[in-house]
């Protein structure tokens, strides 16, 4: 049998007008330095964790009173059941509390039946070793939000309960600024008029697309994300082109940016509206272009292209803990300047 966790007591009193519910009043008064959210303080109430007066208190509905003495017991955070596995990251920032990474393709972010190892938080847990203070009792990185698998560029983790708990409040509320750049088919134009008949999409001042619509998984592949218009999580995507390629426009580079942040969602508006990224294996990246719109090598390197053409190029929040304004960029990665590269050569 192994040693029990180790545990600790945070005692507190509570302060004048409380609210009448134990929970909330916990919620309320509970030491910020104790960094317990309001849902880890719902669990430890009924597992009998909780003390009011020296007395166990279970119900969190029961009333409190101004001076009564609360003492919460919890589990010191312990070394997590994911390995630490030495793999190179690129660490854009890094502070005691939290740490910017620029994640190249390929990496999966959390360990999962399919991936195990090799994943962002098993690099993660062996570069920031005795440094992570503990998320949710385990000292483990806190995973506030991800980008797929073959997307390449910037996400933040927690290192610590006030961190994650500060960047996923940011996260709930789309504060987060995040903006990526992508490659796609086409040109999102405003003068196309193909477009201006695709519901859930308009145009604002600037060539600037919005699509709105609602996403769920899709009902025969659940590796997939569809476009819904009811029973689905509501998401906004706003586009605008960078650059365009071609005599004809047939790709473009666009910047995007999400005022929601839902599985796929750039990949799948940018379907929704006949714009798929290129090399996109889900969501239609993989037709051809035309041999008379572009060099003959662009073809080749299009319909090569390995995963879908995203970055996330930039990310900026408040930092949970100072509470300063601070905002990261990270360059295209080789593949993507090189496509653009072929992209840019002229017709032959």
């Amino acid at each position: 049998m192994g040693a029990s966790p180790a545990r600790q007591i945070v005692s507190f009193e509570i302060a004048a007008d409380p609210p009448a519910r134990l929970d909330k009043a916990l919620s309320r008064d509970v030491p910020e330095d104790a960094s317990l959210s309001r849902s880890r303080l719902a669990k430890l109430i009924p597992a009998g964790e909780v003390t009011v007066n020296g007395t166990v208190v279970t119900d969190p509905r029961a009333k409190v009173a101004e001076g009564d003495i609360v003492a919460v017991t919890i589990e010191v955070a312990t070394e997590s059941h994911i390995g630490g596995e030495d793999i190179p990251l690129e660490v854009v920032f890094e502070d005691d509390d939290l740490v910017v990474i620029n994640k190249p393709a390929g990496m999966v972010v959390h360990p999962a039946p399919g991936s195990p190892s090799g994943t962002l938080v098993n690099a993660l847990i062996h570069h920031c070793g005795e440094s992570l203070s503990g998320v949710g009792g385990e000292k483990r990185p806190g995973i506030v939000h991800r980008i797929d698998k073959e997307t390449s560029g910037l996400l933040v983790v927690a290192k610590s309960d006030k961190a994650h708990h500060g960047l996923a409040a940011q996260f709930e509320r789309h504060t987060v600024v995040r903006h990526y750049q992508a490659v796609c088919y086409g040109a999102p134009d405003a003068n196309d008029p193909r477009l201006r008949g695709v519901r859930g999409t308009n145009f604002e001042s600037g060539n600037i697309l919005k699509i709105s619509t609602q996403l769920a998984r899709h009902k025969h592949d659940r590796q997939r994300q569809a476009v819904l218009w009811h029973g689905g999580r509501h998401a906004v995507t706003r586009s605008r082109i960078l650059e365009t390629f071609g005599v004809t426009p047939v790709a473009s580079l666009i910047e995007c940016w999400l005022e929601t942040g839902r599985t796929h969602q750039i990949r799948v508006h940018m379907a929704h509206v006949g714009h798929s990224l290129i090399g996109d294996p889900t969501y239609g990246g993989k037709r051809k272009l035309s041999a008379k719109a572009v060099n003959v090598v662009a073809v080749d390197a299009v319909r090569n292209f390995p995963r879908q053409a995203l970055h996330a190029a930039s990310l900026g929040f408040v930092h949970p803990v100072t509470g300063e304004k601070v905002h990261f960029s990270a360059p295209l990665p080789t593949d993507m300047t090189e496509l653009l590269e072929i992209l840019r050569l002229p017709v032959t």
